[in-house]
């Protein structure tokens, strides 16, 4: 079959393009130029529909289609952990939601800082924007010109090849509409961009699986351990999670791939419950309905979405595998097969995903498909870019230009959003440099979630815990963070290594997920302690931020925002993705 793209694929990703467009322009329109709240929040009055898709859309980006897509092809559904998070959502619709639409805050940040001083909302925002441009904008930037380079031929311009190329004209494409449109223009080309990339990685797996010879095929040619959620606990046991174990002639301390199993169960919901319920990415969405009731069921339909890329993403990457393992398509296996071991790459692994569109698909049809690749890479960088503008412009430069006008806002949210993507283009070679892209994004993401998943949930219950307990807390958890990416980098980046069971050689080896439970029990023991050996907090000052706070009023006005339907559709939910553990536990 012809693996490059012929007329008629070309003719459906313009047609696609000219639809962005015209979203984009009716965006533009509508919106209130001279409004911040406008521009940032699309005037809080989204729909639960929107909400939900937006949020999808948003999460459902280049990490997936490159990163998790590369993982199933080398570990099978192990990753589908990450991805079975849905329930994380109903946290955020029926737990956190509620207090962050009563404070009525742009950011989460700035939710903080009426909780608590405005010095943890400085603190906060410092590591969001870090945080974003260590993961979501580089990533996406990455994962872009990866894309690009197994869709197109090779080329050269102006000593740039087809990865730097597509990754800049994504960056361009996306940077268009979403500094122009703001919130309003993101959410709802995000609301087409989920559709079309459902259909599209749908097409992906039946096509996949025909050329294949059926599912029956897969799990014959993957076998029992590709399937298994669990798999780390299968040879070694418990042990074997934390023990130095010898491989290929020497110490070293990790097992099976990175992911024990004891780190997947305790340290995957705290990065879920930091992304899900209190990443100004993700939170931002539900800022934009008018109302509780609204943002809850956004965040129940998100969460049924949030079901699908275990199936649209993990099992098109394990597919890939069989092809190329089993020799049925010889052409993928000499991608991302290494003929002296029979092993796949794991670098050339990241490309699976777009592989499998090039050599199975049918013409026309691998038109949709590659305009769903295009929009999962286009929404990812789109959220990021505006929830990145709201932060600086919000967070930093409204605090110290107080009387700075709406237009003037609006300026500097597009100036600040143009700065990241720029560092975020310097990042790139340590990402490169890494063993996986959907590695890379965990580990980061490991590294820099407890502080702000302890400050918000433990802040929210508890209402003694005060400000100099959260700064505290943000700034040794930050701090720690931190001292892990140094230590890792100069190994990613320039293959540095330290003297074998030194203190730093033991930093850079151990489980990234018992190095995150670690920074998640020392925050909890900071914030306790250096809050109750400080004056309690002004009760009256915090009045609807927490649980025990909350008037009357605050408790009537939630419940009148859910009825029966909200409640099964959770509970349904909750059913579907214990079947899936079920299912994929061998």
């Amino acid at each position: 079959m012809n693996s490059y793209l012929t007329g008629w694929d070309w003719v459906i990703i313009l047609f696609y393009f000219a639809i962005i467009a015209a979203i984009s322009y009716w965006a533009v329109k509508k919106k209130d130029k001279n409004s911040s709240e406008d521009y940032f929040l699309a005037g809080r009055n989204l729909g639960w529909f929107i909400i939900g898709a937006s949020i999808f859309a948003s999460n459902i980006g280049s990490e997936h289609l490159v990163g998790l897509a590369g993982s199933g092809a080398t570990d099978g559904v192990a990753l589908a952990h990450y991805e079975l998070h849905a329930w994380c959502l109903l946290v955020l619709g029926w737990v956190m939601g509620p207090f962050f639409m009563r404070s009525k805050v742009f950011t989460m940040p700035e939710f903080l800082e009426k909780r608590f001083t405005p010095k943890a909302r400085t603190v906060l925002s410092i590591i969001s924007l870090i945080a974003y441009v260590l993961t979501k904008i580089a990533v996406g930037i990455y994962a872009g010109g990866i894309v690009f380079r197994a869709l197109l031929p090779e080329v050269n311009f102006m000593g740039m090849d087809t990865f730097w190329i597509g990754s800049i004209l994504l960056i361009i494409l996306t940077g268009i509409y979403t500094i122009v449109g703001g919130l309003r223009a993101v959410v709802y080309t995000e609301t087409l961009q989920t559709f079309v990339k459902i259909i599209g990685a749908i097409f992906v797996t039946y096509y996949g699986l025909e050329a294949l010879g059926g599912w029956d095929k897969l799990k014959e040619i993957a076998g029992s351990e590709m399937f298994n959620l669990w798999k780390p606990i299968v040879p070694a046991g418990v042990e074997g999670t934390w023990e130095p174990v010898k491989e290929a002639g020497r110490q070293a301390w990790y097992f099976n791939d990175k992911y024990p199993w004891l780190g997947m169960l305790f340290c995957a919901p705290i990065i879920g419950l930091w992304y899900w319920c209190t990443d100004q990415y993700i939170v931002q969405r539900i800022l934009g309905a008018p109302n509780e009731k609204e943002a809850r069921r956004g965040s129940i339909f998100a969460g049924f979405l949030k079901l699908t890329p275990v199936f649209l993403f993990i099992i098109p990457g394990m597919i890939t595998f069989a092809l190329a393992k089993s020799g049925i398509n010889e052409d993928i296996a000499r991608q991302i097969i290494d003929p002296a071991t029979g092993e796949v790459i794991k670098d050339k692994a990241q490309a699976a995903f777009p592989l499998l569109v090039m050599h199975v698909l049918p013409v026309g049809v691998r038109g949709i498909v590659v305009a769903g690749l295009l929009a999962a890479l286009m929404s990812a960088l789109a959220g990021v870019f505006n929830a990145s503008s709201s932060l600086f412009t919000m967070d930093f430069y409204s605090r110290f230009r107080p009387n700075a006008s709406q237009e003037k806002l609006v300026w500097v949210g597009r100036v600040a959003t143009v700065v990241m993507v720029i560092i975020g283009l310097l990042w790139i070679p340590v990402i490169q440099g890494g063993r996986g892209l959907y590695d890379y994004l965990q580990g980061i993401q490991a590294y820099l979630a407890p502080p702000i998943f302890v400050v918000f949930f433990m802040g929210v219950f508890m209402k003694r815990l005060n400000g100099p307990g959260a700064l505290a807390t943000l700034l040794t958890g930050f701090a720690m963070g931190l001292f892990r990416l140094a230590v890792d980098t100069p190994v990613k980046l320039m293959g540095t290594t330290y003297a074998e069971g030194s203190f730093l050689w033991i930093v850079n080896n151990i489980f990234f997920q018992y190095y995150s439970l670690l920074i998640t029990l020392v925050c909890v023991i900071v914030f306790i302690l250096v809050s109750y050996a400080t004056k309690e907090p002004d009760y009256s000052k915090i009045s609807g931020l927490t649980y025990s706070t909350l008037s009357m009023e605050d408790r009537q006005a939630t419940r009148a925002s859910w009825n029966a339907k909200d409640v099964i559709l959770s509970v349904l939910l909750l059913v579907i993705i214990v079947a899936i553990y079920l299912y994929f536990t061998g």
